[in-house]
C-alpha cells in the first residue's frame, strides 16, 4: 500500500495569486468582524425618514465603487478591446490608459471617502471604524479582482 504523498500548499497556488490572499483574507476578515457587508445592507435598504441621507450616501459610494469595477476590467481588457498591449508600466505615453488611469484613481478615492463618510455617519460603526470598515471591503474588492487573469493579445 502507498501512502499518498501530500504537496505543499506553495507548490499549487501561483505567486500572483498567494499575493493577492494578502488582501483578500485581510479585507475578509475585516469586513466579517466588522460585519461591513451588513451595516452597508443596512443602510441601502433602510426606509426611515432620518436615514435617507445616509441611503443617498451608500448608493452613491455603491456607483463610485462601480465605476471602479469597470473601470478596471475596461483596463485589463484593453488587449482585447484595442488589439494592442499596453504597457502598463509607461501608463502616461499611452494614449488609452493616460485617460482612464486618473479617473480611475480618482473614483477609487472619491469612493472610499464616500464610503468611510457613510458608514462613520450613518451607521453604528462611528467613524473609525467606518474607515477600518472601507479600507477593508475595498481591499477584498480588489484582491477579488486582482485574481481575474489579464489576456494576452496574439499576433498573427
Amino acid at each position: 500500500m502507498t501512502i499518498p504523498r501530500i504537496q505543499s500548499i506553495g507548490n499549487t497556488i501561483s505567486k500572483h495569486t498567494v499575493r493577492q490572499l494578502k488582501f483578500i483574507i485581510p479585507g475578509a476578515a475585516i469586513t466579517y468582524v466588522f460585519n461591513t457587508h451588513r451595516v452597508f445592507l443596512d443602510l441601502l435598504t433602510r426606509q426611515d425618514e432620518g436615514g435617507q441621507w445616509g441611503r443617498l450616501f451608500a448608493f452613491a459610494s455603491t456607483g463610485f465603487e462601480g465605476l471602479v469595477i469597470i473601470l478596471f476590467l475596461y483596463v485589463l481588457l484593453v488587449p482585447w478591446i484595442h488589439g494592442l498591449e499596453p504597457d502598463y508600466r509607461s501608463w502616461r505615453d499611452s494614449g488609452v490608459l493616460s485617460s482612464v488611469i486618473p479617473i480611475l484613481t480618482t473614483a477609487i478615492l472619491v469612493g472610499w471617502s464616500l464610503l468611510s463618510f457613510t458608514l462613520g455617519r450613518w451607521s453604528s460603526l462611528g467613524y473609525l471604524e467606518g474607515v477600518v470598515g472601507a479600507s477593508g471591503l475595498y481591499a477584498l474588492t480588489f484582491g477579488l479582482l486582482g485574481l481575474l487573469p489579464a489576456p494576452k493579445v496574439h499576433r498573427s
